[in-house]
């Protein structure tokens, strides 16, 4: 691999004798990894019967390294939700912000949805998770991502930082700011774009959009909160560099010494960086020749002080009889289809109906948004049509018609393609799985399954 001059005298004069294995590391192939997602089963279960050879990932639970030669972005179970495929490093950020059901979080720099979805799973539907993208069409990806693991309690928005602090001011008990960096941990990574965008100059322009992102992140996060900073680049000047400069303008953060750090974690190294603070020390680099993964940077801070008093949140519980007879008949089409719904309210905009777990998701509307909660479906003239939000959003249980295949079943590639296949089932709409994972929606008629799989997301020339 032919490097940045810039970078490579760089890091010659930083890691000294190192640098040879760093330099070995960057030419040998990237290591491979897909995390496991626990809101449709547990890691250990699908591991159990997974269809490739998984290695379990050090510092991530849910996570495995799979080899070169699989292919798991081609099987049917990544189609139903049932994994993430997430670079090994990358994977530390959720596990060190170890988001807990009930608790409010925000995912600042969201796209392409990595590490909302491991928060997700970490959350278990419980609580309230605000995933934000400034960038428009990488807030599209964001959402598909969110709705293809059936993640109920997401709310995904396209807004500037600044705007979501004057919108969110001590709102959030967890904050992550995956921020947008020089990409120099992800110059071996295949179609990666960063080694020929990278510049010697453009560490310090990241470095400065870097402390207004994290600036509103503060702003945003309550007193005893906490923030994960990470980054994919080695530039001392984006890692420790920045939360030194971060520490000086706000006082009332503090970094936070993680109990038992994963032991292929390399302590962070203030002493690169100008005027480093010390305590930055306990910020961690995930090196490419110390580990089986690209290189990060990641850094747990808290913030200081009492929590301001928070509001209880609950959905109103009383209606009158005409509002609840007028509710019922709202949700009632999507009952026929369906035995339960998770807790929460049903919304209806236009002609569609949302399922919010979460009272906060209905104040947001002065907001851009792309997902608030699940999409139930359509209503339409004299009939509902059930949302692809939906069916990855329920175990295969929760539907009253389940047409469930064997993932290698030729009719599982043939619905994933977009076409008809033979089924004597029920008539009706019919949720399509395989092993238990569920795909997508198909109507059942004349012993011939229909095929509702979203044109975009079908498979093209496999």
């Amino acid at each position: 691999m032919a490097l940045p001059i810039e970078f490579e005298q760089r890091m010659q004069r930083l890691l000294g004798d190192e640098y040879p294995a760093f330099q070995d590391a960057l030419a040998r192939p990237q290591a491979r990894g897909l995390r496991v997602n626990s809101l449709k089963i547990s890691p250990a279960a699908f591991a159990g019967h997974a269809p490739f050879s998984l290695t379990p990932v050090p510092w991530a639970e849910e996570g495995f390294f799979y080899p070169e030669t699989e292919r798991p972005g081609r099987h049917p179970y990544y189609e139903a939700g049932a994994y993430y495929i997430q670079e090994p490093s990358a994977m530390a950020v959720g596990a060190l912000a170890d988001a807990q059901p009930g608790e409010t979080v925000l995912d600042l720099c969201a796209a392409p949805g990595g590490k909302t979805t491991h928060l997700a799973g970490r959350m278990r539907g419980a609580g309230l998770l605000v995933a934000n993208e400034i960038n428009t069409s990488r807030a599209a990806v964001l959402a598909q991502s969110v709705e293809r693991m059936g993640i109920p309690n997401c709310v995904v928005l396209n807004e500037t930082p600044k705007r979501l602090a004057q919108y969110f001011p001590g709102f959030f008990d967890k904050i992550v700011v995956d921020a947008p960096c020089s990409g120099e941990g992800m110059f071996r990574k295949d179609g990666n774009p960063a080694q020929d965008e990278w510049t010697p100059e453009l560490p310090a322009f990241c470095a400065e959009r870097q402390a207004g992102i994290l600036d509103c992140a503060a702003d945003m996060l309550r007193g005893g909160g906490i923030l994960v900073y990470s980054t994919c680049t080695f530039a001392p000047e984006e890692d420790e560099g920045t939360l030194s400069r971060f520490l000086e303008r706000h006082p009332d953060f503090e970094m936070v010494q993680v109990a038992d750090p994963p032991i292929l974690f390399a302590p962070a190294r203030p002493d690169w960086a100008e005027n480093g603070n010390p305590s930055v020390a306990a910020a961690f680099r995930l090196w490419p020749h110390q580990l089986d993964g690209e290189g990060h940077f990641a850094a747990v801070l808290r913030k200081t002080g009492a929590p301001a008093e928070q509001p209880e949140v609950t959905f109103p519980a009383a209606r009158t009889k005409k509002e609840q007879e007028a509710y019922e008949r709202m949700i009632q089409p999507v009952l026929e289809h369906v035995r339960e719904l998770p807790n929460g309210c049903v919304r209806q905009r236009k002609d569609r109906l949302y399922l919010l777990t979460d009272p906060r998701m209905q104040e947001v509307d002065e907001l851009r948004v792309r997902a608030c909660g699940v999409e139930l479906g359509t209503l339409r003239k004299n009939r509902f049509e059930p949302s692809h939000a939906l069916a990855h959003a329920l175990p295969p249980a929760a539907f009253y018609r389940v047409c469930d295949l064997p993932a290698d079943d030729p009719r599982v590639e043939q619905y994933l393609r977009g076409e008809t296949f033979p089924w004597d089932g029920e008539k009706g709409w019919t949720a399509v799985a395989a092993d238990g994972f569920v795909l997508g929606w198909g109507k059942c008629a004349g012993g011939i399954m229909k095929n509702h799989y979203p044109r975009g997301l079908r498979w093209v020339g496999r």
